[in-house]
């Protein structure tokens, strides 16, 4: 049975010890905000405007950025075969990793089938994401004309374009995906809604 000396003495050292916990709290943004607070180890340098321009891929929604070239889903097969289909399939409906066609009106289910076809708000999204992370073992080594040849057979295979449908920076953006509906804004106000204003 612990003495109620001994007792107050440990709910001072407690609190004693909350205090400067809360004090350490409270001052640490301060001490990040300031600049002459943060340590520099003199090593690195800033980028220069080539190495960012090469770094910054992402397109957004409404394609600005997209560069030059051109694709058809008939030149994309044979890329898709050689570069994609050990993975998802032949026909992108392989599970090995993530199928690609097919699901459309799933998404309200008891089984969703989250796809290409089915899922995504923007051909954008899927030209910037090809562009960035594909193909798996070489990420970003596909061109222009490549991602976009490969964009367009993905969208031919879950019925959005034509075979033999051209897409460029001016017709990518103007394809509607099949769940662009299918989002809505996040309601919180601390949220920014990234998505008004683009192009419909």
């Amino acid at each position: 049975m612990m003495s109620p000396a001994l007792k107050s003495r440990c709910c001072q050292r407690v609190l004693v010890q909350l205090s400067a916990v809360v004090l350490l709290m409270l001052a640490a943004p301060a001490v990040l905000a300031s600049d002459a607070q943060l340590l520099t180890y003199g090593v690195g340098r800033v980028p220069t405007p080539e190495e960012i321009a090469a770094w910054d891929l992402t397109i957004p929604p409404d394609g600005e950025g997209l560069p030059a070239g051109s694709g058809t889903a008939v030149l994309g097969k044979s890329i898709y075969s050689e570069r994609c289909a050990s993975c998802h399939g032949d026909d992108g409906k392989d599970p090995k990793y993530y199928v690609l066609v097919g699901g459309r009106g799933t998404l309200t289910t008891a089984k969703p089938l989250v796809t290409v076809g089915s899922f995504w708000q923007y051909a954008t999204t899927l030209w910037s994401y090809m562009r960035r992370s594909k193909p798996i073992d070489e990420p970003g080594s596909f061109n222009a004309d490549q991602v976009y040849a490969v964009t367009a057979y993905l969208l031919f295979l879950n019925d959005i374009i034509g075979e033999h449908d051209v897409l460029d920076a001016t017709t990518l953006v103007q394809i509607k995906m099949p769940n662009r509906d299918g989002y809505v804004p996040d309601p919180r106000p601390d949220v920014e809604n990234a998505s008004a204003g683009v192009n419909q």
